[in-house]
C-alpha cells in the first residue's frame, strides 16, 4: 500500500490534471508518474525560457526570438482549443517535435529545435505531450513572423529541411558508458546545447563538422564546449561542469546572460546524476577550432588597458586577474577571455553583467556597465590588456570593433 506521501503525491497529479487538462484529455489516460516525467523534460528542454514571455502566462507564448533573417514569435503550447495545442493528438505532437511538422502539414521553423528535439524517444515525447496536458489553459494567438522574403513561406522550410535536417532517435554508442549515453541524449537532444553552441552556416542550419565549437547570437558568444585548447572546457573537471550547471557559477567562471536563463529555468533543476552525465560527455569532446594566432598588442594600447583595468576592475577581480572564485570569475586563463568572438567580453564592458541566481546559489553577483564612461577606444584597450595579461594570449580588439557592438546594441534597445 502507497506511504501517505505517495498518496498525495498521487492524488495532487490527478487534480492538477482535472483541474487544467479538462476537455483536452481524460485524467485517468496518463499516471502521474508520466506527467513528473513529461514536467522534469520540458523542464530539460528549457520550454519555459522561449515559450513564456516576462509578463505573460506560463507556456503561453509570445516571445519574439531575433533570427538572422527576422523575428519569429514563440507559439502558445497550453493546452487552448483555439490558440494552443488543445486539439492535437499525440501523433500530431510527436510529429511536430520528431519531424518539425505542424498538424495541418505546415513546417515549423527551425527556430524551433526539432532538429534536436527528434533525437527524443517516443517514450519521452508523449510524456512531455501529458505533461502539458495538465498545464492551464491560456487563450493567446501566436502573432505571425517577420521574416524576409522568401522565408516568410513556410513552404520554403520544406527545402531546408531536406538539405539540413535528418530526423531520428538517438542510438546509444555501445562502445561508451551508460552515463556518457545518457549525456549525450540530453546534451544533443532535450537540453538543444547546440542550439546556441555549435557555428551555424549561411542557411541557418548548424555546422556538423564544428559541433559545440561556439557560436554568436543576439549580441552573445556561445562559448566553444569542447575540452581541448585555451578557449575550452579544458581547465574545468566534471565536478566544475556539474557545479556551474547547478548554481550558475563555478570557481571559473559565472552564467551570464543567456546562459544565465537556461541555468536558471533549466539546468539548476536536473537532477546531480543528470548534470554530471552531461559533463562526462562534454569532457570527451576534444575537437576544437583551428588555433587562434595571438596578435602582438600595442605597448600603449597595454599600458592604457592596464590603468583602465586597476583603476575600474582590480577591485573585483584582483590586479593579477585571479578574481574571487564563485564571486568575480578571474580573468587570468579564463576561457571566455580567450573566445576566438570576444562579442562577450566587449558587451560585459559595456552593458554590465549579472550572473544566474539559483536555489542552490541564490544571490546574484554582479559587473557595472562602462558604456557611460569609457570610450571604444579605453574599453579596446581595457579588453586587449585583459586578453593579454597574466598569462592570457589572445588577439587584440579594436576600437572598431566596439563601436560595432556599440551600435548595434542600442539599436536594438539590449
Amino acid at each position: 500500500m502507497p506511504s501517505p506521501a505517495r498518496r498525495l503525491l498521487l492524488s495532487s497529479g490527478i487534480l492538477v490534471t482535472l483541474s487544467f487538462g479538462a476537455g483536452f484529455a481524460r485524467a485517468a489516460d496518463t499516471s502521474f508518474s508520466e506527467i513528473e516525467k513529461g514536467r522534469y523534460l520540458a523542464t530539460a528542454g528549457d520550454c519555459t525560457a522561449c515559450h513564456t514571455t516576462s509578463k505573460g502566462a506560463y507556456l503561453s507564448g509570445g516571445l519574439p526570438i531575433k533570427t538572422p533573417f527576422g523575428l519569429i514569435y514563440s507559439p502558445n503550447i497550453t493546452p487552448d482549443r483555439d490558440t494552443g495545442i488543445g486539439n492535437w493528438s499525440k501523433d500530431e505532437f510527436y510529429n511536430a517535435i520528431h519531424h518539425g511538422v505542424r498538424p495541418d502539414g505546415k513546417r515549423l521553423y527551425p527556430a524551433f529545435p526539432y532538429p534536436y528535439f527528434t533525437k527524443l524517444t517516443r517514450d519521452d515525447v508523449d510524456a512531455i505531450y501529458a505533461y502539458l496536458k495538465t498545464v492551464k489553459a491560456v487563450s493567446a494567438k501566436t502573432q505571425a513572423p517577420e521574416l524576409t522574403w522568401p522565408l516568410n513561406y513556410r513552404i520554403v522550410v520544406r527545402g531546408w529541411d531536406w538539405m539540413f535536417f535528418k530526423p531520428g532517435t538517438y542510438k546509444a554508442n555501445s562502445a561508451k558508458s551508460a552515463e556518457w549515453n545518457r549525456g549525450a541524449y540530453l546534451v544533443e537532444g532535450a537540453a538543444h546545447c547546440g542550439a546556441c553552441h555549435t557555428p551555424k552556416n549561411i542557411a541557418g542550419a548548424a555546422k556538423t563538422d564544428e559541433k559545440l565549437h561556439g557560436d554568436r547570437l543576439q549580441n552573445w558568444f556561445a562559448p566553444n564546449l569542447a575540452s581541448k585548447g585555451r578557449a575550452s572546457l579544458a581547465q574545468w573537471s566534471v565536478d566544475d561542469i556539474v557545479e556551474y550547471l547547478q548554481t550558475g557559477r563555478n570557481r571559473h567562471s559565472g552564467a551570464t546572460g543567456l546562459m544565465s536563463e537556461v541555468v536558471e529555468k533549466s539546468t539548476s533543476k536536473l537532477s546531480r546524476d543528470d548534470l554530471r552525465a552531461m559533463a562526462v560527455y562534454l569532457k570527451d569532446i576534444t575537437s576544437q577550432p583551428a588555433p587562434l594566432s595571438p596578435s602582438t598588442p600595442d605597448p600603449s594600447v597595454m599600458a592604457t588597458g592596464k590603468r583602465i583595468f586597476e583603476t575600474s576592475c582590480a577591485a573585483c577581480h584582483r590586479k593579477d586577474g585571479t578574481g574571487v572564485p564563485r564571486m568575480f570569475p578571474p580573468l587570468a586563463k579564463s576561457a571566455l577571455v580567450h573566445s576566438r568572438n570576444p562579442t562577450t567580453i566587449i558587451r560585459m564592458i559595456l552593458k554590465g553583467a549579472r550572473t544566474a541566481a539559483t536555489n542552490a546559489a541564490p544571490t546574484h553577483s554582479a559587473m557595472p556597465a562602462y558604456d557611460w564612461k569609457l570610450s571604444d577606444d579605453e574599453i579596446a584597450a581595457v579588453a586587449t590588456y585583459v586578453r593579454n595579461s597574466w598569462g592570457n594570449a589572445a588577439p587584440s580588439i579594436s576600437p572598431a570593433d566596439v563601436a560595432s557592438l556599440r551600435k548595434d546594441l542600442a539599436s536594438r534597445n539590449q
